[in-house]
């Protein structure tokens, strides 16, 4: 299992490379199948967004997406698709190289390792995952439908603007997010499993329950984050502020209220946990088939 210290015991030799390609062959795997559900679930996440944007209840956002009818409902979902899967290839295999490298280099406690290369990880994945982002929210936003209808008026628009505030826009954001997500998901997710595997349940379960638990405390401290990226990102053009102004003036149109903050984030946390349970267990299970 990618995140475990028994990487400091395998045999030497041609295998025991500091890079293992399969790692990231069954990271994408895994993320690949985890998401084919996001199809049927798109007009949620869709929802999600719009409450994150708007601050609008429920019933206001499905109103919106069904003024805009069937034809924009599933605007949008390419990029997540395809962000997810590079994602879980990248995010898997590259935490799984960091935490050889840092085996092999330095005293810091094995317990410590990898929560660490998830750290890294999760800070590679912001610097190539951040355009895809940017791209996605801006498609889903229903107020730029008509100045930019179509995936290439999105890309052509971004791509004149300055990097800062075209396709990087809200990078440090995303670059927190990401990296204390993905140091806590390898940090937690096999201890969360160990504890769950010695109450007698099967490996598999084990491990959906470790993914679930994991992704539910994540989703829980870093979904502010994730709303701040969202307004930061939805809009292309006009006044560009930073991340401390943009903060202000999103905790200021909730009112100074978590619970308006945290609009639309059962849905997320719901969405979350399946999709890294499943990941999980696909992960772990083909690790463990090939190790």
């Amino acid at each position: 299992m990618a995140g475990s210290p028994d990487h400091e015991q395998e045999d030497g030799g041609p295998q025991n490379t500091i890079i293992r390609l399969q790692s990231y062959l069954h990271g994408g795997t895994s993320s690949l199948l985890s998401t084919l559900p996001t199809v049927f679930v798109f007009p949620v996440y869709k929802t999600i967004f719009r409450q994150q944007i708007h601050n609008a209840p429920v019933h206001q956002a499905v109103g919106q997406l069904y003024k805009e009818g069937p034809l924009k409902l599933y605007r949008g979902v390419a990029p997540p698709l395809l962000m997810r899967t590079l994602n879980g290839t990248l995010l898997f295999g590259l935490q799984d190289t960091l935490l050889r490298h840092l085996s092999l280099s330095t005293t810091t406690s094995a317990a410590a390792l990898p929560a660490l290369a998830g750290f890294g990880a999760g800070v590679v994945e912001a610097v190539v995952f951040t355009p895809f982002e940017r791209v996605q929210n801006v498609l889903q936003n229903g107020h730029n439908d008509k100045h930019l209808p179509s995936l290439r008026s999105v890309l052509m628009k971004l791509k004149v603007e300055r990097i800062s505030q075209g396709y990087y826009r809200a990078f440090l954001p995303i670059a927190a997010r990401n990296a204390f997500g993905s140091s806590l998901y390898f940090g937690l997710k096999g201890p969360v499993c160990a504890v769950v595997a010695g109450q007698g349940l099967s490996p598999v379960v084990s491990s959906f329950v470790s993914g679930t638990v994991t992704s539910m405390v994540i989703s829980l401290t870093l979904y502010p984050l994730s709303v701040l990226v969202a307004n930061m990102q939805a809009q292309v053009g006009g006044e560009v502020k930073g991340v401390t102004a943009c903060w202000r003036q999103l905790w200021k149109s909730r009112n100074h209220s978590l619970v308006l903050l945290y609009r639309g984030g059962s849905l997320v946390i719901l969405r979350s946990c399946i999709t890294w349970g499943i990941t999980t267990a696909i992960y772990d299970r083909q690790q463990k088939g090939s190790s």
